[in-house]
């Protein structure tokens, strides 16, 4: 367990802490609508006596301690989803009430309890001198529930940072996390010919070119689910089509698939199901390319593919994990987990940077009515950050 004096200084700013999640949860920040949120943020940073605190031109918050030589990063994410059930909540969705031993409201699990938590422990962690001989980064980052990693590349990109560890703070009900899948997001097109609905036979159908297509991707996810308990998945998550009017043959039609990796599994793979996919069909594949602009108007370019990825449990970033768990919770991890959703990760791992992932919160209960967190999971989080940062 943590030494009496260390806890002391925990339980110092505990009730700051529970607040300002609560304050993190009353302000809206859906995805390119950080800009309220990112102030409060760098405010409350430099409040807490951060060396340097920065909002970048995409508009993520960057918060330093130290200036050591080893540096390690804490990220979390400032962007929610939408709300669009409010009359479904038993609590107002951005009332960031304290209920229960909990916080209740829209961004509690995903992700605000970790960045509250993680902006403390960097403060902490220089109130403690555990930052002597390092640098210690904390970040909030902008539109992370469209572009995976983008925000955070371009961070690294415009302040020059390169950390030689990164924790992501998704939420893992505080379990130390070694990976996530790999995921694929494609966009298939099929082609027909249009002509008016009262002689169809003159044209050709898109929506029927598509339809066995549509068969093909069901039957690939069963072929994947086969695979044993750790394997990919595919999901047809969107589908359109193009028409003259309501009376006319569709000349076009699209869907989005949603193709998730587990490790072993490649690009190439990707590649040849979905060429199998439109075979001898008039149709064509490719991937979803999303662009968004930041809540300042910086243009942000999503390429969705990425493969799964996992730390060598005997890392030594992994290691410190572990003595930093067992400091914190007073016995070893009981077991690990594996994320089955995309983060931020993908950019430092993309960059041979050591990564893994540890936060408050059941990600279960993300993007859902009453999403909620443990108010004591969020002081654990805050207390392993802190002390992970001593580890390192």
């Amino acid at each position: 367990m943590l030494p009496n004096g260390m806890e002391a200084v925990f339980e110092k700013h505990d009730a700051g802490l529970v607040e300002f999640a609560s304050d993190l949860v009353r302000t809206r920040s859906y995805s390119d609508q950080e800009g309220d949120l990112a102030n409060l943020v760098a405010g409350k940073m430099r409040e807490l006596g951060y060396d340097e605190v920065v909002i970048d031109s995409t508009g993520n918050v960057a918060g330093r301690i130290g200036n050591g030589p080893e540096c390690i990063l804490f990220d979390s994410h400032m962007d929610t989803v939408e709300v669009n059930d409010e009359g479904e909540w038993s609590v107002p969705p951005f009332s960031g009430e304290i209920r229960d031993g909990r916080i209740w409201g829209r961004g509690a699990a995903d992700m605000k309890s970790s960045l509250a938590a993680s902006v403390f422990a960097g403060a902490i962690a220089k109130e403690l001198g555990l930052h002597s001989g390092k640098t210690i980064y904390v970040t909030g980052t902008v539109c992370e529930e469209y572009c995976d990693g983008v925000s955070l590349g371009l961070l690294f990109r415009e302040k020059a940072i390169r950390p030689d560890f990164v924790v992501i703070c998704e939420p893992s009900d505080n379990l130390i996390t070694l990976g996530h899948k790999g995921k694929a997001q494609v966009r298939i097109k099929t082609r027909g010919i249009s002509a008016h609905g009262s002689a169809p036979e003159k044209g050709v159908n898109a929506v029927y070119e598509m339809a066995e297509i549509i068969t093909r991707v069901e039957g690939l996810n069963r072929k994947l689910s086969v695979k044993g308990d750790e394997h990919g998945t595919v999901v047809l998550s969107d589908i359109s089509c193009v028409s003259a009017s309501l009376n006319a043959v569709p000349s076009e039609c699209s869907i989005y698939l949603d193709r998730r990796l587990v490790p072993g599994e490649a690009e190439e793979d990707v590649r040849r199901e979905m060429d199998a996919l439109i075979e001898g069909k008039d149709a064509a594949w490719e991937i979803g390319t999303l662009k968004r602009k930041s809540w300042t108007g910086a243009e942000l370019l999503y390429e969705p593919l990425h493969q799964a990825w996992k730390i060598d449990p005997d890392h030594e970033l992994a290691k410190a994990c572990d003595r930093a768990y067992e400091k914190v919770f007073g016995q070893p991890p009981a077991k690990y987990d594996f994320w089955d959703f995309g983060t931020n990760a993908v950019t430092p791992v993309s960059m041979g940077i050591p990564t893994i992932g540890f936060g408050p919160g059941e990600y279960k209960l993300a993007h859902m009515v009453d999403e909620n967190c443990e108010i004591s999971k969020i002081k654990e989080a805050c207390r392993f950050y802190t002390t992970l940062a001593g580890e390192i």
